[in-house]
């Protein structure tokens, strides 16, 4: 298992396995086989085979995944802003940046 692998330092696959992971664990801890894991998400089986055997499927399966294993409230914090200090809750308080900015000019 990946379990110990640091998600922030690991590469992509280290991380999807670290996610495929954790994902059979709650599988097997509330003692669901994947084809009554796939007809509760409303996926085939062989997606949950393929995210436990090769950490890949689509962002909507995983998505589908944890919320019929219960844990979707986990992905609350996903990509969620961080505060550590004044000046990054005032910068947080600021409306989000609807896109980039274009290429600086020389």
């Amino acid at each position: 298992m990946h379990n110990n692998i640091g998600v922030i330092f690991g590469t992509a696959s280290e991380i999807r396995a670290t996610l495929a992971d954790r994902l059979k664990a709650v599988r097997l801890a509330q003692n669901m086989q994947q084809g009554e894991l796939a007809a509760a998400a409303g996926i085939s089986r062989g997606t949950v085979q393929n995210l436990e055997a090769k950490a890949q499927c689509s962002f909507d399966s995983l998505v589908r995944i944890a919320m019929a294993l219960g844990v979707a409230d986990d992905l609350s914090t996903v990509f969620a802003r961080q505060t550590t200090s004044i000046a990054a809750m005032e910068q947080a308080a600021q409306p989000a940046r609807r896109r980039a900015s274009g290429p600086r000019r020389a």
